[in-house]
């Protein structure tokens, strides 16, 4: 279930992809762990690594879609092997991946913009090896796209001065195209919108400084004066505010491959480290709540990778009359990434003082997974979202045909139309309920459904009043009951799919089961809950069904993780 380097075959693309996917993982392989820890340790810039991604052309082949390929057949937008290659960087380490992200990011308003000239531009510069950046966030306002103090003056010949700061904008220091967004100085609300792109070596651009202590660069840059030409702007008034969600939306997916990956790399150093340790005369392994931590562990990683999976072919099947992908995006990006640091966590209480370690991945692991849950919207921010889908999700279920594994060698060009950042609250989904019927005979998918029905009953019958709807506290904790039957539905779709283990399926939702009744006694404990809710709180927790032989052969595939793989030194 876990990338293993050492018999990694990325056999499902086409063969200039898993040539490029498995280059990857050799030049970290070949490069060893002890350049990998120590440049980290030394915060040295991964030029190196920027070096081999432009001799391979690896940038330029991912991240341009077909329509500005001039033909080449590896060129497209393809959500499949993005999230793999996100993996891939993931596994070896968080700035690695970054540098490829914030580049996601900002051929995002690019890509969706109708100006050719910009297009043909960035195009070449990716062909050329060059990363991009996202100059959205400033330092007063965040990502708050409502508020933006970059402000852009008519210069009177069809193009602007820009003038204003951006913070926190990676790949700042050495992008050859920035996607920045502004206003018009003396226009009010969206009208005023405009997304412009800027050179980060032209005289009028300032880099301030980096603004992390890390391996990556992360920018604070001003433009004084900078001069916009008329085929430097991107998109005015409301399809600038329009491009920079859209943008994030497309991001921010790959957020929940870099935890993916960041932990399996943790797990098998976790794993071979605790197979190895003796204490009291025999391997701490042996111990019970070693082994309980750590196949818990293995079994919200195996969940992760099955949402996220399933979560790309809806992805690349999306269209104007389907946009499921809209509740599995912010999903992905809340609920995988936080899964990840609960992973870390059961592995760190295993390995203890190990995880501190500076000759480690791990160490760079347990650092580097608090991050993703924080990038491109907090999690309670991607939980407020998710809660506009609920009332459809449930009750309003409607028929789509069967989306496939989706792993075709096609672009992905509706990412970069998907029209206007609203109407979320009417988008309509299959029914959930029939993934959980076609496994109804797995113990705790059977305990999980009474608790998902539960849910429904809940809101039918007891749902939030005015002024419980107007508390985020309270609705966050009810968002993340609704988020595990979202993501239990699409794990049992990728369970069906990749014929998993029975085993494996019924311990990953009996995690599931505990985690229901630990959010329904927060829901309990909440100044806001009335005693009818309250009620409902306590009668739907669940025990999951304990079943000694599932449990045992789960461990039986965990212990196998103990030395199938270590970074080369």
């Amino acid at each position: 279930m876990l990338l293993n380097p050492r018999t990694y075959d990325p056999a499902d693309f086409d063969d200039e992809t898993r040539r490029l996917l498995r280059a990857t993982v050799d030049f970290f392989e070949n490069r060893g762990k002890k350049a990998l820890v120590e440049t980290y340790n030394d915060r040295v810039w991964y030029g190196d690594f920027l070096d081999f991604a432009a001799k391979e052309g690896l940038f330029a082949a991912f991240l341009t879609p077909a329509a500005d390929g001039a033909g080449d057949p590896v060129k497209r937008w393809d959500t499949a092997r993005n999230a793999a290659l996100s993996e891939v960087l993931g596994f070896y380490g968080l700035g690695y991946w970054y540098t490829w992200q914030v580049t996601v990011l900002g051929l995002g308003p690019v890509w969706q913009s109708g100006n050719q000239v910009a297009r043909h531009h960035a195009a070449r510069l990716l062909a050329d090896g060059h990363v991009m950046a996202f100059g959205l966030s400033e330092r007063g306002h965040g990502a708050d796209i409502y508020s933006t103090d970059m402000v852009l003056t008519p210069d009177g010949a069809d193009g602007f001065r820009a003038t204003g700061g951006k913070y926190y904008i990676g790949n700042g220091n050495v992008a050859g195209l920035v996607s920045v967004f502004g206003r018009r100085d003396g226009v009010d609300g969206p009208d005023g919108y405009v997304f412009f792109a800027a050179d980060s070596r032209h005289s009028a651009y300032h880099l301030v400084k980096n603004v992390v202590s890390g391996q990556m660069y992360v920018s604070e840059f001003r433009l004084e004066d900078y001069p916009v030409r008329a085929e430097d702007v991107l998109h005015t008034g409301r399809a600038a505010f329009d491009a920079a969600l859209n943008t994030v939306n497309v991001g921010k997916f790959n957020l929940c491959t870099a935890s993916i990956g960041i932990c399996e790399h943790a797990m098998y150093e976790a794993v071979t480290h605790a197979r190895r340790r003796v204490l009291y005369g025999k391997p701490v392994t042996d111990f019970r709540h070693v082994r309980r931590e750590l196949t818990d562990a293995y079994a919200r990683l195996v969940a992760m990778k099955l949402f996220s999976d399933r979560a790309i072919d809806y992805f690349r099947s999306a269209g104007p009359d389907d946009r499921r992908y809209l509740l599995f995006n912010p999903m992905t990006k809340m609920k995988v990434t936080t899964e990840g640091e609960r992973v870390i966590d059961l592995l760190w209480d295993v390995i203890a003082a190990k995880g501190f370690e500076a000759d480690t991945y791990f160490d760079k692991a347990a650092k580097d997974i608090r991050g993703l849950p924080k990038l491109e919207g907090t999690v309670h921010v991607n939980l407020a979202l998710i809660l506009k889908f609920m009332p459809n999700y449930l009750f309003r279920p409607t028929a789509f045909e069967p989306v496939p594994t989706r792993r075709d060698a096609a672009d992905d060009d509706f990412l970069f139309r998907q029209g206007p950042a609203s109407g979320l609250g009417a988008i309509r989904f299959h029914d959930w309920r029939g993934a959980f019927d076609e496994h109804a005979a797995v113990a705790n998918v059977a305990v999980f459904r009474e608790q998902a029905d539960g849910l429904c009953a809940l809101l039918r019958d007891h749902a939030p009043d005015e002024d419980q709807q107007r508390d985020l506290d309270f609705l966050l904790t009810l968002g993340q009951l609704f988020a595990l039957v979202v993501y239990g539905h699409l794990i049992l779709e990728q369970a069906t799919l990749t014929a998993l283990d029975g085993h494996l399926l019924d311990e990953i939702f009996a995690v599931f089961v505990r985690d229901f009744s630990a959010y329904a006694t927060q829901l309990y404990g909440k100044a806001a809950t009335t005693g009818a809710q309250a009620a409902w709180a306590v009668a739907h927790l669940r025990r999951p069904v304990l079943d000694e032989a599932r449990t045992a052969a789960v461990w039986a595939q965990v212990e196998a993780l103990a030395g199938a793989y270590e970074m080369q030194p």
